[in-house]
């Protein structure tokens, strides 16, 4: 495991190397120019590829948990007056979920409670 990284820098040496040689400078007594132009192209790809990873996983993260923390979505809870067989009076509590407008939203609460009662506004002016 250790020599996996050597093993893998000596890979790419050798590619580099097996690159500038099969191109012509014009001159045989100045290669400079050809190598360090493969070896700029190399790091660069090497160093856009690392940038464009690390840009794609923050992208992902944040979309990801802009999903799961949706504020527009929320649990309202009604509380339900149910009468035991035993005679007690007792709240029962059941969740919908709702819209950023208060409208219960098309999919079924997560408790699988049933549908609320319909509730009219408290704020609502008279008609």
């Amino acid at each position: 495991m250790k020599n996996i990284p050597c093993l893998t820098l000596a890979a790419g040496l050798l590619a580099v190397v097996a690159v500038t040689g099969c191109r012509n400078s014009g001159s045989p007594y100045q290669p400079g120019p050809v190598a360090g132009t493969v070896v700029g192209e190399g790091v660069g790809v090497v160093a856009g590829n690392a940038v464009g990873f690390g840009a794609g996983a923050v992208s992902g993260t944040v979309d990801g948990t802009k999903k799961v923390l949706n504020p527009s979505y929320r649990m309202v809870r009604y509380w339900k007056t149910e009468t035991t067989p035993d005679g007690r009076t007792i709240q029962v509590p059941y969740d919908v979920l709702v819209d950023e407008y208060g409208r219960p939203a098309m999919m079924p609460a997560p408790t699988g409670n049933p549908a609320p009662p319909p509730v009219t506004p408290t704020n609502a002016a008279p008609q």
